[in-house]
């Protein structure tokens, strides 16, 4: 194994395209239920509620990587659908004033703890929150897709957009990851 750190932005020519399996199938226009999730900015965002509010941007990752750190199994790459989230959160980061500008909020959801999203929030500098669901509370209310990779329970990646406290549009599966912000904002701007 090369010794060098991956360039975590880079995606591979050969990314597998994950399929859609139907895991988000069920989720438009389901109501969302009142979970307070941990989000990086110190808050704790309950998307229901904040989505009566504001029309909101959620877009869901199994993890993303460090500089330097290996990946969960070896064949990381080889898994439909688990390359790609740093490269994804920063396609939202680019375009976060252009979500602000059409009055939707931004949030990453992973399965990762506080520690390592405060961590990626800062090296990546993202202008919106990241939020926990570290114990699956969201994910099993509303039956989020997820996948076992090493023992550990991760969402697969999806994007929702929310209205009124429900979600109205669901994007499943997301590929490539790094256009998955280009893909939400035109949704958006197309109602």
């Amino acid at each position: 194994m090369d010794d060098a750190a991956p360039d975590l932005m880079s995606l591979p020519d050969d990314l597998p395209i994950p399929a859609d399996d139907g895991g988000a199938g069920h989720l438009a226009g389901t109501l969302l239920p009142a979970v307070p999730l941990p989000a990086t900015d110190g808050s704790t965002v309950d998307l229901a509620a904040r989505s009566r509010k504001q029309p909101m941007v959620v877009f869901a990752y199994p993890r993303t990587g460090r500089p330097g750190d290996a990946p969960l199994v070896p064949d990381w790459d080889d898994i439909p659908g688990a390359r790609g989230c740093t490269s994804e959160v920063c396609s939202f980061r680019d375009l976060a004033a252009d979500f602000a500008a059409i009055g939707a909020a931004v949030c990453g959801l992973s399965t990762q703890d506080m520690a390592y999203q405060r961590e990626a929030v800062e090296r990546l500098a993202l202008p919106y929150p990241l939020l926990s669901d570290a114990d699956l509370e969201l994910a099993t209310a509303i039956g989020l897709p997820t996948m076992e990779i090493a023992g550990v329970t991760l969402l697969k990646r999806l994007t929702m957009i929310l209205a009124e406290g429900r979600i109205d549009t669901v994007i499943y599966p997301v590929f490539p990851p790094d256009r998955a912000a280009a893909e939400a904002m035109a949704l958006l701007t197309e109602r």
